[in-house]
């Protein structure tokens, strides 16, 4: 389908935007209990100036999860978002530096920035701001940027951090920390969690939760029987329950139904495989 075609499938069955899409949009944020914790721990490693490592598998939303924190940011926060942290050390400096001050520093070698980013790190600390740097895909950081970061971390005046480090990304970066060579960074993360899929009665509220975000009448109906099956099949992955439910729903368009059947899910879930 077309995208105009498919944007119309969604409106005659009574939605004013897809609601199973996969891209992190924080406007579907669902406060499920796993997210919720693992929101808690990020915000407590700002507060207290920790390291921070939040883990989980492959569509379990870790980067809405960092979208939702950058919308909501604590107070007086001031945040480095590193979404693509597969870069040297001296470029994931610049792009700190950038988030942080608005603008590319005009020397961007790595002996200049060594010697600004501090320098930016006290002013901000003085202005009252707290800094913290939010590396997302983290598990993709070479051993060396991540030695880096533990030392950049290391900043501090007498009596706070000039800045935390919040570290996201697949259980990989547990691995990788658990190495002899990355045991210092390891050793000083102080705040930790890995994020789990969701549990039925979350899996099921997460379904209901996005279609009345995104619905604007109840046309279509998936009964507690459906989204029993739909957790079964996805695991309470946040990324295959989209899936699942949005070649659902496009199959009881299909059929010109209102109701999702049980062999539309199944069907759904051979094609996603």
């Amino acid at each position: 389908m077309i995208a105009g075609n498919l944007a119309m499938c969604y409106e005659e069955l009574g939605f004013i935007e897809p609601p199973f899409r996969i891209t992190p949009d924080t406007d579907f944020f669902f406060p499920g209990s796993r997210h919720l914790e693992a929101l808690s721990h990020l915000q407590f490693g700002i507060a207290s100036g920790n390291l921070t490592m939040l883990t989980g598998e492959v569509g379990l939303g870790k980067t809405l999860l960092c979208r939702h924190l950058l919308r909501h940011p604590p107070e007086n926060t001031r945040f480095a978002y590193l979404l693509n942290p597969d870069q040297s050390y001296g470029g994931l400096l610049a792009s700190i530096y950038e988030d942080l001050a608005g603008q590319v520093p005009k020397d961007a070698s790595l002996g200049s920035l060594q010697r600004e980013l501090p320098k930016l790190l006290l002013r901000l600390a003085e202005g009252g701001e707290q800094v913290a740097v939010l590396v997302d895909e983290a598990h993709r950081l070479s051993g060396k940027v991540l030695e880096g970061l533990r030392l950049l971390s290391n900043l501090d005046t007498e009596k706070e951090k000039l800045m935390c480090l919040l570290l996201v990304g697949q259980p990989e970066l547990e691995q990788k920390l658990a190495t002899r060579a990355l045991r210092p960074l390891d050793q000083r993360i102080s705040v930790r969690y890995r994020l789990q899929p969701f549990s039925l009665k979350d899996t099921m509220n997460y379904v209901r939760h996005r279609l009345q975000v995104a619905t604007k009448d109840d046309r279509v109906h998936l009964n507690r029987a459906i989204l029993v099956l739909i957790h079964m099949i996805s695991g309470g992955v946040p990324r295959r329950i989209n899936q699942l439910c949005d070649r659902s729903l496009l199959a009881a368009y299909a059929k010109g139904e209102q109701v999702v059947r049980p062999w539309m899910v199944r069907q759904a879930a051979r094609e996603i495989t």
